[in-house]
């Protein structure tokens, strides 16, 4: 188990070499890495190096693993990557009913199976919208899961619980697909608004520390990576966040 820190969480605080220097200074030797941090791979390996940091895991576009997978291929390796996450899905892009989730799966399976070839393990990250009922009452992201049994989940915990599903039901159903998991706490109603309502990791209303406890024994998941979408301070987040798990 190791734990990681989500570079998009400080995509706001730069330059990347001060973000890096400091998240070494609060003890982390990983990072998640992201579009923003791929135009020099190994220019930022290289910073990487200088601050004692390891990128084991990073996010993907899908339109780059569908239409340039070598691109992404070459990038993951300069950077040291082992577990290619894709993650996201446009709302426009988006279907509507359970077929078009199902050929959505199909095509993540197509890319999971492009990654192995490579040498990658491979990953589908969730937000909320997968956790949307469908007219019929099935659910995009069972769905995916039927229609892509190769492909790993990086479970983003505090998505699954904006998206209103159980997650300790979810964990217990697909434990066996969690390879990694963002770790990521909820603000109290009416708090942290300026934040988009996130909190800082063990400061929310998540019982992270349970939940911990149960990934760990349950599930595969090697990788732990904090994550806070819209922090007013990425290094308060980082530090905070670290120092509560720690503590456990």
């Amino acid at each position: 188990m190791t734990w990681s820190f989500q570079l998009y969480s400080a995509r706001n605080f730069q330059p990347w070499e001060d973000v890096l220097a400091t998240l070494a200074d609060v003890g982390y030797r990983n990072v998640e890495g992201f579009g923003a941090v791929f135009a020099d791979p190994k220019g930022f390996r290289a910073e990487l190096d200088r601050h004692g940091l390891a990128m084991p895991t990073a996010h993907f576009s899908l339109e780059m693993l569908e239409n340039d997978f070598s691109a992404a291929r070459e990038i993951a390796r300069a950077l040291g990557v082992t577990l290619i996450a894709c993650p996201f899905l446009p709302p426009e892009q988006r279907p509507g009913d359970a077929a078009g989730w199902t050929a959505f799966g199909k095509r993540l399976a197509k890319v999971g199976e492009a990654a192995r070839w490579a040498g990658f393990d491979f990953a589908w990250h969730n937000h909320d919208f997968e956790f949307q009922r469908l007219p019929d009452g099935s659910i995009p992201q069972a769905l995916i899961f039927d229609a892509a049994p190769e492909v790993g989940w990086e479970i983003d915990v505090a998505w699954v619980v904006r998206g209103g599903a159980d997650v300790d039901q979810w964990v217990k159903d697909y434990a066996d697909r969690i390879v990694a998991v963002h770790v990521k706490d909820i603000a109290p109603d009416g708090e942290a608004a300026d934040e988009d309502g996130w909190a800082d990791v063990g400061h929310g209303i998540i019982d992270w520390r349970g939940l911990l406890e149960t990934l760990r024994a349950r599930t595969p998941a090697r990788h732990f990576i904090m994550e806070h979408d819209r922090p007013s301070d990425y290094a308060r987040f980082a530090r905070r966040s670290l120092e509560a798990v720690q503590s456990w």
